[in-house]
């Protein structure tokens, strides 16, 4: 005992770090508790919103939950609630909606890639939940179910809908952590090539160029669907305004036609026929009283602009 009390006599100083240590790490439990606590609550309230509006009731506010329902959930007595399958369908197709925003849009994606990532727990718990809302929906609203069947396909479009919600306030909150920061910095340089690739501001190779580049940088990184691609595609690929044939800027020095006749029509190079009693060109001069021949035209130099409404691809650099 005396070498402990020795070592206790000489290091005593050491208990106010270690209390220090333990308390951080009680702290920090208490905030995690705390957060789960929080989130448990959330959840539960967001089950009790879909329960009641299914139902066409308002929903009983949870003690904690921190948030009171929005008052989109409490129907009102004037507004048609119609069937009780047709309100399901409806906030089925709701969720679905809101799913391929994220699922389509390829800037979002880039802001919150952790909706598009089936490894990602919640995100994956998302995906059953709606493959098991798809299996359970009937052909149509006018369908005749059981309340077996009704109960079951409300209880699978609950859950539908509260795997999104965790799912989407998930990755909001994460947003590209997952990743490194080598990574990160591509996904910036995506997104800010992205910006160019659909501004209509920009010309067609501009855009065309930003469009690959974005492909570029994204690959390996983000896993774009067929039709996220042909939706970016569609708003790379602008329409072009028709581009008409116009008059052309001709010499000052000629004067326009009195006739109508477009200024677009190139100039002739044959010369004028001498006037009557003057010499032709190179030959004698002309009779005194005659004046000085005609001076012939200049040809106008045809510009050398690309066909109205072509495309001009820049050559990629290897």
């Amino acid at each position: 005992m005396q070498p402990i009390f020795e070592f206790i006599g000489n290091f005593w100083w050491l208990a106010f770090p270690f209390m220090f240590i333990v308390g951080g790490i009680g702290s920090a439990w208490e905030r995690a508790a705390r957060r789960r606590h929080k989130r448990r609550l959330e959840v539960l309230h967001a089950k009790a919103e879909l329960k009641a509006a299914a139902r066409g009731t308002a929903p009983v506010p949870i003690q904690g939950a921190g948030a009171t329902p929005p008052a989109a959930s409490i129907p009102t007595t004037g507004a048609p609630a119609g069937t009780p399958l047709e309100r399901l369908f409806a906030a089925h197709d709701a969720v679905t909606a809101r799913w391929l925003e994220y699922e389509l849009d390829v800037a979002k994606i880039i802001a919150f890639p952790a909706m598009s990532d089936g490894r990602q727990p919640l995100t994956a718990a998302f995906l059953r939940a709606k493959r098991i809302a798809d299996g359970l929906r009937p052909a149509s609203p006018k369908a005749r179910l059981s309340k077996e069947q009704l109960a079951e396909y409300r209880n699978a479009v609950v859950d539908y809908e509260v795997a999104f919600d965790v799912a989407e306030r998930d990755a909001r909150r994460i947003k590209d952590s997952s990743f490194t920061e080598v990574e990160r910095k591509r996904l910036d340089t995506a997104k800010q090539l992205l910006t160019v690739a659909i501004d209509q501001a920009a010309t067609p190779a501009e855009r065309q160029l930003a469009y690959r580049r974005v492909r570029q940088e994204l690959d390996g990184l983000i896993s774009l669907s067929d039709e996220a691609i042909e939706v970016l595609e569609n708003k790379v690929a602008l329409e072009l305004p028709s581009t008409t044939t116009g008059p052309r800027a001709t010499d000052a020095s000629t004067p326009a036609s009195s006739s109508g006749a477009s200024a677009s029509r190139p100039v002739s190079t044959t010369p004028p026929p001498a006037p009557s009693g003057s010499a032709s060109p190179g030959g004698a001069a002309s009779p005194a009283g005659s004046g000085p021949a005609a001076p012939w035209p200049v040809p106008a130099r045809p510009t050398a602009d690309p066909a109205p409404g072509r495309v001009v691809r820049p050559k990629t650099h290897p």
